[in-house]
């Protein structure tokens, strides 16, 4: 897109078309980019309990407007008022949270070494400006206001957000609000700023004031960030969160259960359809034992799935494409459910293929995103275990259990961690908590950044770097490495984890 032009808001049941904000022109960029880089030591030295501040300004304004954005997010996603009404309420909720990780303080891992040598003192701290590209499926937990955004400025760095093209008119809406009550909380002017446009977005990603990018999306867009940054005078790092296959294991203790397979099924269907499959955490792929039936029993399932609108024309588009290649890859159809009839229709479908079919490089093994899912059966242990083997690895994966002692279960959520970011046993991945012990990531493909969460209390760790201060006099230091500790953080000190008190060392000091 051009600079100057501007983007079209379609709405997904009809596919009408109006017109969203102009492209943001680069010169602007630049301003835009140079404005957080002069901010970004002012917001960097700011304690965590004030940043805490600003992002509970924001979580308020959010809950004051909630009704109006949800409404907006309905005419452009057609993902349903009841849903986008929790959806905004669960990103107010997560940007208070990410204010109170800031403000305990432990992200900064804070180390003071005096007993022996030189006087070392070693804390995190923060890269500096974050271009972050939000997701088409959550439009509030994953755009303009979600966890990126709300996680890096936890962390004290200004955020530059580029709009969602699936939903201009509401990143808009959402990037003055945030900025708003950003600039009433007392946050400096480059704390925040919002661009629009392909290009636009390309210039971000180049603009040297950029010190990391975070990026929620498809495989495709988020490889092409990263070999974009890669290209800059100085690289920085992408922590691109992508789609892949997300397994679900059904175990033959399960299965010989009664009523077993039937359960797990409807778990599976209800799981995959979910949102009409437009979650990055939704199981695509089935691997039950040969002769439980799953397969037919997920297609009962389906028949009472409502079907629905996907998010844009390209990716409706791209959904019937994506089902008609795993059909010709080896799937065979085993249900679908009609589909609404108009708009950005999708058709909830299983598919069906024989183990053989999985082999490295098979569309079978690669993300359709969309309500389709495929059911594979296999032949005992050792079968399971090598394919297990040929998947890409993913964000989450689950296993459907015959319980506790289930004797499988072992060394399937051994094998299964090594190759996923969070393993699920008797539950469905679609849900991810905001919580002190989320991780929302994987080994690549899933994400450029196997170490990264951008969910949970170290989602904060991705745009920090450490530094260590040797024999610096007091007032030269960062206040968290200061005997007195103004900030009140938790402190390793010669060895010894001690809480945030705020109380000063004792001993000798420079």
């Amino acid at each position: 897109m051009s600079a100057g032009a501007a983007e079209l808001s379609r709405d997904p049941r009809t596919g009408a078309a109006s017109d969203g904000p102009a492209a943001t022109a680069p010169a602007e960029v630049a301003r835009l980019a140079a404005v957080a880089a002069r901010d970004a030591e002012r917001i960097a030295a700011t304690p965590p309990a004030v940043r805490a501040g600003w992002l509970n300004a924001v979580a308020d304004a959010l809950e004051r407007d909630a009704e109006e954005l949800a409404a907006l997010a309905d005419s452009e996603t057609a993902l349903g008022l009841e849903r986008l009404r929790g959806e905004v309420g669960r990103t107010a909720t997560q940007a208070r949270f990410y204010g109170s990780v800031a403000a305990e303080g432990s992200w900064l891992d804070v180390r003071i070494d005096r007993a022996a040598g030189p006087d070392l003192r070693r804390m995190n701290r923060p890269l500096g400006p974050v271009a972050v590209f939000g997701a088409s499926n959550f439009p509030f937990g994953f755009g303009v206001a979600g966890h990126d955004t709300a996680s890096a400025l936890a962390a004290g760095c200004p955020v530059l957000a580029k709009a969602h093209p699936a939903h201009p008119l509401l990143s808009a809406r959402l990037g003055a609000t945030v900025a708003a009550a950003l600039r009433a909380a007392g946050a400096p002017e480059g704390a925040f700023a919002l661009v629009t446009g392909f290009d636009a977005g390309l210039v971000l990603v180049d603009a040297p004031e950029v010190a990391a990018v975070a990026f929620t999306g498809s495989q495709s867009g988020g490889t092409a960030l990263v070999e974009r940054a890669a290209r800059r005078p100085v690289p920085v790092p992408v922590f691109a969160e992508m789609g892949t296959v997300n397994p679900a294991v059904l175990t033959p203790a399960a299965a010989a259960a009664e009523g077993g397979t039937a359960r797990a099924a409807a778990g599976f269907v209800a799981s995959f359809t979910l949102g009409q499959g437009q979650f990055c955490t939704k199981p695509g792929l089935l691997l039950a034992p040969r002769g439980s039936g799953a397969a037919e029993a997920a297609a009962k399932a389906l028949a009472e799935v409502e079907p629905g609108w996907l998010l844009t024309e390209g990716i409706a588009e791209a959904y019937r494409q994506g089902v008609a290649d795993l059909v010709a890859a080896g799937a065979d159809p085993v249900a679908s459910v009609a589909a609404a009839g108009q708009g950005f229709a999708a058709a909830p479908t299983v598919l069906a293929a024989p183990a053989e079919a999985l082999r490295p490089g098979s569309r079978l093994l690669a993300e359709c995103f969309g309500p389709v899912a495929l059911v594979v059966e296999y032949d005992g242990p050792a079968q399971l275990r090598e394919l297990l083997g040929r998947l890409q690895s993913s964000l989450a994966a689950a296993v459907a259990s015959a319980g506790p002692a289930d004797p499988d279960l072992p060394w399937l959520v051994a094998r299964l961690s090594g190759r996923a970011g969070r393993v699920v046993v008797d539950g469905w991945p679609t849900g991810v908590a905001t919580s002190w012990a989320q991780q929302h990531g994987g080994p690549w493909p899933a994400t450029s950044r196997p170490e990264a969460t951008s969910v949970g209390a170290a989602a904060l760790d991705r745009f920090t770097r450490p530094v260590a201060f040797q024999d610096v006099p007091q007032a030269a230091l960062p206040e968290p490495l200061r005997d007195a500790d103004p900030w009140g953080v938790p402190r390793r000190v010669d060895g010894v984890l001690q809480p945030g008190t705020g109380r000063p060392l004792e001993g000798p000091t420079r």
